[in-house]
């Protein structure tokens, strides 16, 4: 049975719409209308955000609050990589997915020997750097920095000399670049994403299933697809952005997408993903109740946690 950690990330600093740091306690919410006590089993960490940067100026507008987000990598990879070495298996609840770098970054500093895979279960590709991106928000290029990857090939933007610096202290997070090779990524749902990250999908042979195909195939299929695609991987971690579900059912979150996952497919899914033994961590993210009605999708996603959570157990 694995020891389970629950780390709290209320950051919000990555995202372009507010209310994604309320994420966390609307997830709890719909615990208690559920008449659920999940919450009461195990450890928590809640790690300090730099959300108060909400309310200042923003200094550099194609990596906006960077600053914050390099202590966020900080925090979050040391509490991480902690927590994996005393043998817990992280579960981590964050608000805007900026911060699942350092989750990465976490693992591979408790790892560094080992070959980390992801599984990004997101609308997003999440490849943009500050060179490339459209909006400037850091919840846009959190697998560009888990890959070290400037796309400067693919370049609009000529950025300042301190941007330059923090987001290469981002990509070096732990003194490791990169964490995670491009080859060992395998995107779900994806359908959402610009010229410049497809390039480097391209470029670097990135493996991506359609929506289409989780439900041509099934979740057992997929599931079998995706650990023989990274059957080289010593550790797998499996990152779930709400809005890989279709724009529907996910209103409760920042940038919603048509022909996304439906609930079931998705808890299906994560179940499958949940029973392997490589999978060393597991995060959810982008709830904004802000944006939703009746709190659905925190609802959602606790219901997709407290499955993941019971089969984690069980295996």
């Amino acid at each position: 049975m694995k020891n389970i950690k629950i780390i709290e990330v209320k950051s919000e600093i990555g995202a372009g719409t507010r209310g994604a740091s309320l994420g966390v306690e609307a997830i709890k919410i719909a615990a208690l209308d559920f008449m659920s006590n999940f919450f009461v089993h195990f450890p928590t960490e809640s790690i300090e955000t730099e959300n108060k940067l909400l309310f200042e100026p923003i200094e550099s507008p194609y990596a906006k609050r960077i600053k914050g987000t390099v202590a966020m990598y900080e925090r979050i990879s040391k509490s991480v990589c902690e927590t994996v070495k005393a043998n817990w298996f992280p579960v981590v609840l964050s608000g805007d997915h900026s911060t699942a770098g350092a989750t990465i970054a976490g693992l591979k500093m408790a790892h560094p020997k080992s070959k980390l895979g992801v599984i990004w279960i997101d609308a997003h590709a999440d490849l943009h750097t500050p060179y490339t991106t459209p909006s400037g928000n850091m919840h846009g290029m959190p697998l560009a920095t888990a890959i070290a990857e400037d796309n400067l090939d693919c370049k609009v933007h000529d950025i300042d000399e301190q941007t330059s610096k923090m987001w290469n202290a981002l990509k070096n997070i732990g003194k490791i670049a990169p964490k995670v090779l491009p080859e060992d990524i395998v995107f779900i749902s994806l359908r959402d994403y610009e010229k410049e990250e497809d390039y480097l999908i391209r470029q670097y042979g990135m493996k991506v299933f359609t929506t289409s195909e989780v439900r041509r195939k099934g979740p057992e299929a997929i599931s079998r697809s995706v650990f023989r695609y990274l059957s080289d991987c010593d550790y797998i971690y499996v990152s779930f952005d709400v809005d890989s579900l279709d724009s529907s059912i996910s209103k409760g979150t920042g940038t919603p997408v048509s022909n996304g996952l439906r609930e079931r497919e998705a808890e299906d899914l994560i179940s499958k993903f949940m029973q392997h033994r490589k999978i060393c961590c597991f995060e959810i993210t982008e709830v904004n109740p802000t944006l939703d009605r009746e709190n659905l999708m925190a609802e959602i996603a606790f219901n997709i946690l407290q499955r993941s959570v019971n089969v984690l157990m069980m295996n």
